[in-house]
Order: C-alpha cells, then structure tokens, then sequence
C-alpha cells in the first residue's frame, strides 16, 4: 500500500477552522469512514479507452483536502493499491483485502478510483452479504462479455460471482446511456434482473429517486458506485468517455443523499477521474463535492444529527 501525504488550506486551529485533511489520521483506529486509493487504468486500456485514471485517487484526496468540515468527522487513509505488471486481477483481489481491513477501522469505506474496473475489487471486500445491492450511478451498464477483466465488465464478474455462490444479484444502475450501451448489453442487464434509468428520464430527480426507494427496500447493504462518466461532459470533461446528455450534478447529489437516508450505505467507490483529460479540476472538484456529502452526511445520520 502507498501512503498519500495530506496537505490543504489552513486558516487557523480549532474547530472552526477545520478542513477535511485535518480529519484523516493512520488506520488502526475507529474512523467514521476509512479510505483506499486504487491506482488503475489497466481495465481503461483493455476497453481501449482514453488513459490517465491512475492519477485519479491522488487528484480526488487534492480536491477533497481544503473542503470546510463543519462536525467532529474521524476518516483513516489505509493509502492506494496499486496495478503491478499490468496484472489487473491480481490488484482486484488486493484491492478485496485492503477493503476488508479498511471496513474494520470504519462502518463506510470509500474507493477512489481508478478507473472502474475497481468495482469488482470493491465487491470482494464487503464479504458477500446475501442481501446487498449494487447501485451504479453510470452512463454504461458495465455489464460486457470479455476474455479478462476490464472497465466495462466489473458487474457482469459480480453477479456471476454471486450467482456461483448461490446469491441473489441485485443491480440496479442510473443514468444509462441508450447511445452508449448496445442491445447485447441491455438483453445482458435483462438475463440477470438489472433494474436500470435510461439519463433521459434523469433530468430531474423523480424518477432515479423513485427507483432508489424501491430498490433499497429490498436489500439490507447497499454499494454505491458512481463513474464520473454519468455526469454531463460540461461538468465532467476530464474522464475516459464524456456524456453528450449525462445527468445533472444536483440530480446526482439527490441520489445520493436518499441512498444515505436509507441508512443501508456500506461502500462507496468513484471512478474514472482522469486528471490529464481534467479542465480546471472541474471533474475533480465535482466528485470531491460528491464524496464530502455522502461522507458528512452519513456520519451525521448514524450520530443522529
């Protein structure tokens, strides 16, 4: 594991003044979320798509650093996994283990990914629980057919492996592209009972938040998985594949929060940041955005705040 050294704004000590890096300490304590970087675009290359994802968990840690704090938050980083000799499957299977660890120090874990090929890895950390759902906030149902791992295939593994363990697959995935799926991929998602929201119907929230009420009643753990591709290009340009439509960020933020109130949230990973491909730090600063709202807001749930 590669530790990553925090570092961001400071105005002053106290409270008052507190920043996210000023929360994040070494594992090995209780932790209200515990962190883990996935240093990856190996599953990028292999779908031939545009490379850089590596780079991705160290911009996100940048952009989440400086963001304000407002109540007493405990994160742990257990540091980044990282692709050695192009293996994907090996990282996926370490990326389970540091998951599994990161889940001792913390009742939500967070992956900063990487391109989404990381999902799979995610997935074998939460040591399959029989009623987990799997929602993925995502242009592409990532459910393809190939000879090895990739970016596009980490659902498809996930539900064959839950299949071979005699596990029910729930899926559920929103924003999905007509454009960008094939009918092969749909007639996929059908064989193994994905529930999905075309981004068509996510230009405002009522029907994605309508599905997710639905869908949450029916699991007790929920995985939350959010590409950076589902948002529109404008928002999200520094990705693999921007979306022409995507679905609007405040659309992506109510999502999130009624995953949150659910109270089933158990991981959440994001994907597919590419710096390289970044404007501004605009996909960055939009996911950082993302991942401090799910995080603040989960702790102040379980506190009851």
């Amino acid at each position: 594991m590669t530790p990553f050294v925090w570092k961001g704004r400071h105005d002053g000590p106290g409270p008052a003044h507190r920043r996210l890096w000023h929360t994040v300490s070494e594992p090995g304590g209780p932790a209200d979320a515990a962190i883990v970087g996935f240093e990856s675009d190996e599953g990028v290359r292999r779908n031939r798509g545009r490379v850089g994802a590596v780079e991705g968990p160290a911009a996100l840690r940048t952009a989440l650093a400086s963001l304000a704090v407002h109540d007493d938050l405990t994160l742990v980083d257990h540091g980044d996994v990282t692709v050695e000799d192009d293996d994907l499957e090996d990282a996926q299977r370490r990326l389970g283990e540091a998951v599994a660890r990161a889940r001792r120090d913390a009742p939500l874990t967070v992956v900063l990914g990487g391109g989404h090929e990381s999902a799979y890895g995610s997935y074998l950390g939460l040591g399959h629980p029989p009623r987990l759902g799997v929602i993925n906030l995502d242009a592409h149902l990532d459910l393809r057919e190939a000879d090895r791992p990739t970016s596009g295939t980490p659902f498809l593994q996930i539900a064959r492996d839950r299949r071979e363990r005699g596990l029910d697959v729930r899926y559920a995935a929103i924003g999905v592209s007509t454009a960008s799926n094939t009918t092969a991929l749909f007639d996929t998602a059908r064989e193994i009972g994905a529930q999905w929201v075309l981004d068509d119907d996510c230009q405002d929230a009522e029907a994605p938040l309508e599905l997710v009420s639905r869908f949450v009643a029916d699991v007790d753990e929920v995985y939350l998985s959010i590409d950076l591709d589902v948002l529109p290009g404008s928002a999200a340009p520094g990705v693999s594949a921007p979306a022409a439509l995507g679905v609007p960020p405040v659309v992506i933020q109510a999502i999130c929060d009624a995953v949150v109130d659910s109270g089933r949230l158990v991981h959440l990973d994001v994907t597919e940041l590419c710096p390289r491909l970044d404007a501004d730090a605009r996909t960055a600063r939009v996911a950082a955005r993302l991942i401090h709202r799910v995080i603040t807001r989960e702790t102040a749930r379980r506190r009851g705040a």
